[in-house]
Order: C-alpha cells, then sequence, then structure tokens
C-alpha cells in the first residue's frame, strides 16, 4: 500500500507519515519546507517531494492508495487573506479533484476554526461563522468538500481538528500548541503566560489520537465530516496545573492581556458523536496521560 502525505514534514503530518511507515506503508511525502522542519522526518526512509501544492505535477501520486492532505498555513495570526486561501482552498481544490478522478481515498485535515466563537460542546452542523481567514479557508475547504460527495462515490472524509498537541510540533514556533509553550517556559525557570485570567477552555487532543483518527477515515463506510477532538475542554489554568505535576513544578501563572481578541476562540470542545458514528472514534488518551507521554517523549522527565 502507497500513501501521499501532503504537508508530511510538519507536526501532524509528520507523526501521521512516520506511523503509516512503521505499520508497513509506503509512503511518500509533499512539502515545500515553508513550515515543516527535516527533523521531523528523522527515521523517515520514504520518497520526499519538495515541491508546493499549488504547482506539484499530481500525476506523480497517481498510483498511490491514499492521500492524506496535511499541508495549509495554519499560522491564525496571518492576514494575507489571497495568500492563505490560495494555499488552503486552491492547493485543497486541486487534491480533492485529483483524488475523485483516480478514485483514491481523500482524507484531509479541517478544523475547529470553521466554528468560530459559538457556544460549546461544538456539533458538525454548528460550523460556518469562522473568526479568521484560517478558519474560513478551512470552512470552504469542507463546502467543497461536501459538493464532491454529492456527485462521487469515491471515499471523501473531512477531520475537523480541534487543539492539537504532542511530540514534533516544537519546530512550529509561536503557533505550538500552550502545552509546548507553558512546558518550555516552565522547564526554564519560567513562571507560566497565560491570557487573563486563564479560563479560556480548548479541547485538548493529543497527535496519537489525531493520527488514530487518520487511520479510522480510511475504513470509513460512507463520507463525511467529523471532529477530532478530546471530547473535553480544558482550561489554561488546568494546563499549568497539569504540567506542574507532570514536571514536579510548582509555578504560579502570570496572568497576560490577550492581544488577539475579535479572533480568538475562548471555548472549543468537539461533540464526537458523528466521529464515533461514522469513524469509530474514541479518544485514546486522557489529557493528564498525554501530556506526560509528551513530556516523557522529549526528555523533559524519566
Amino acid at each position: 500500500m502507497k500513501a501521499l502525505v501532503t504537508g508530511g514534514a510538519g507536526f501532524i503530518g509528520s507523526n501521521l507519515a512516520l506511523t503509516l511507515q512503521e505499520k508497513g506503508w509506503e509512503v511518500v511525502i509533499l512539502d515545500d519546507f515553508s513550515s515543516g522542519d527535516y527533523r521531523n522526518l528523522l527515521g523517515f526512509y520514504g520518497d520526499v517531494v519538495a515541491e508546493s501544492v499549488l504547482d506539484v505535477d499530481l500525476n506523480r501520486f497517481a498510483d498511490c492508495d491514499a492521500i492524506f492532505h496535511q499541508a495549509a498555513i495554519t499560522d491564525t495570526t496571518v492576514r494575507d487573506q489571497k495568500l492563505m486561501m490560495q494555499v488552503n482552498m486552491e492547493g485543497f481544490r486541486r487534491f480533492i479533484d485529483f483524488a475523485v478522478r483516480h478514485r483514491i481515498p481523500f482524507i484531509y485535515a479541517s478544523s475547529a476554526g470553521t466554528y468560530g466563537n459559538i457556544s460549546g460542546p461544538q456539533r458538525e452542523d454548528m460550523a460556518g461563522t469562522p473568526a479568521n481567514i484560517y478558519g474560513f479557508s478551512k470552512w470552504i475547504n469542507d463546502c467543497v468538500a461536501r459538493q464532491y460527495m454529492k456527485i462521487s462515490s469515491s471515499l471523501i472524509v473531512g477531520l475537523r481538528y480541534f487543539n492539537v498537541f504532542g511530540p514534533r510540533e516544537q519546530y512550529k514556533g509561536k503557533m505550538a500548541s500552550m502545552v509546548w509553550q507553558l512546558a518550555i517556559q516552565m522547564k526554564s525557570g519560567q513562571r507560566p503566560r497565560i491570557f487573563k485570567w486563564g479560563e479560556q477552555k480548548r479541547d485538548q487532543v493529543y497527535v496519537k489520537d489525531v493520527v488514530y483518527a487518520n487511520l479510522l477515515a480510511l475504513r470509513a463506510k460512507q463520507s463525511c465530516i467529523v471532529n477530532v477532538g478530546s471530547g473535553k475542554a480544558t482550561t489554561f489554568n488546568r494546563i499549568v496545573e497539569v504540567l506542574n505535576q507532570v514536571l514536579g513544578t510548582n509555578y504560579e501563572p502570570e496572568y497576560i492581556d490577550n492581544p488577539y481578541i475579535g479572533h480568538y476562540q475562548d471555548y472549543t470542545q468537539a461533540d464526537l458523536t458523528l466521529a464515533q458514528k461514522m469513524l469509530g472514534y474514541k479518544p485514546q488518551w486522557t489529557f493528564e496521560d498525554a501530556v506526560a507521554d509528551y513530556m516523557k517523549s522529549v526528555g523533559f522527565i524519566k
């Protein structure tokens, strides 16, 4: 079996590519390395195509048995709307059209950003009011995917990722998860800095559960768009508490103003009813166990 993973040098893409490799797949990665990092792929022995989703020759992937489309600009602070839409939307359009024409199962990364600032838990039919251009680009992807689902029996599965954290995200810089950013601060002896007053709630999902959902999606009996999260909302204050427990520290948060008011989701929580029905997806990791596993994997604890 042969898989194409777009954005395969990025955080989620690299975890997915390496897991597929471990399971015996032949894996091809497409990444222009605008945000991906080669260090995420240490231990990978497949092929890497260093080109853009906008102009790579798709015919070279016609022999693939599955396409996992993870490539996107994920920096939600980007204000260049044309750039965001070109990469996230037009790149997506090329690949879903190609996959459908060649009847290749197409699993793609959508986002909880499609929900915007609505009350939760967020259910799939509640999407459509994104708070930024990133969320909008993912929403239009979902709209286009639904149109293809109506005209083709080829498998298409959209996975709306919530706040993903875990190994290989350290090269994302400011876009790395709160878990990673706070862990770095605390490990270096600093008080963790979080937005006032730390009661923002986010669905924190471990990257290993996200990879698990992608693998389940390949076995879906019909096309669908579903949430991929933990199903629970964790406050920033709770993240600090758990990191203190895991790292053996005792830091009090330093509260700072939120500079992203108006473009920031204060509350996300995935309703997983449809994901369980369509994919059989249930998170395998609690937040506490995931943080401990994560900190051990990066050498912060033994």
